[in-house]
């Protein structure tokens, strides 16, 4: 009896810098009904390619999911990084309240998540944090209690550590 549950991955792709990729890469995890739980594209060092970091929910196997991705005419390569070896950030800005009372309490929670305050306003901060998805979720967590006003999360990146490259831009 096999059983439908489903798992994390992290997939890396390498794509043509185009117009209109991010639309046909997302649209094929639309159809497909594959949950996207965070999706991050950037430059990578060649300015023809781009790299999409994109952790999906899924209830098959990985192999068909990277099968069909990869037929997508612009996606040059795509992997699952490997969880063991998988060094990801993300960024989160927020926007918080900050009576003056606070600022001793504020200081030292930013010192321990190695947050930093990047604006003051009259009666805000705004605050830059950056780190795994589970560390941001906890400092968060964390920020509720001064009332956060405003927040942006980058989406995770991703890259597997050590001296081997699975999918690089020279190749």
């Amino acid at each position: 009896m096999t059983t439908s549950h489903s798992s994390t991955h992290t997939i890396s792709l390498l794509v043509a810098n185009k117009p209109g990729v991010l639309f046909r890469v997302a649209g094929l995890f639309s159809r497909r009904g594959w949950n996207i739980e965070s999706l991050a594209v950037g430059p990578t060092e060649r300015p023809e390619y781009s790299r999409m970091t994109v952790v999906v929910q899924l209830h098959k196997p990985i192999e068909q999911m990277i099968r069909q991705v990869q037929k997508l005419l612009p996606v040059v390569k795509a992997v699952e990084l490997q969880p063991r070896k998988l060094v990801e950030r993300e960024l989160m800005l927020v926007k918080i309240s900050t009576p003056e009372a606070s600022h001793m309490e504020l200081s030292a929670l930013l010192e321990v998540y190695n947050a930093r305050i990047v604006d003051v306003s009259m009666g805000s901060m705004l605050i830059e944090a950056t780190g795994s998805n589970e560390r941001l979720d906890a400092l968060e967590l964390q920020l509720k209690k001064f009332r956060i006003q405003e927040l942006c999360r980058t989406g995770r990146i991703a890259l597997e550590s050590g001296s081997q490259t699975i999918i690089s831009a020279e190749s």
